[in-house]
């Protein structure tokens, strides 16, 4: 048999700069749109700090959709009793 390629701690490794880096991706583009907008340092990092905050929100709003499809085993033993 097969196991899984990924070890625990490799798995939770990857999940946390995967979170990170959507988070930083969302922070990034705000000030990248405070620059384009010709904005000067103070309002770029406070587009950055905002869309911080932005992907923050967002990824733990996806991650809260996420689950509801991810399989539990509360959900299994609530369907038994059905």
């Amino acid at each position: 048999m097969v196991g899984p390629s990924l070890t625990d701690e490799e798995r939770d490794l990857a999940s946390r700069r995967l979170k990170l880096g959507f988070v930083g991706l969302v922070a990034a583009s705000g000030a990248l749109t405070a620059v384009w907008a010709g904005g000067s340092l103070p309002f770029v990092a406070a587009g950055f700090v905002g869309g911080a905050v932005l992907g923050t929100v967002l990824l733990w709003f996806v991650l809260r959709w996420w689950a509801e499809f991810l399989p539990s085993a509360e959900r299994a033993r609530n369907r038994g009793r059905r």
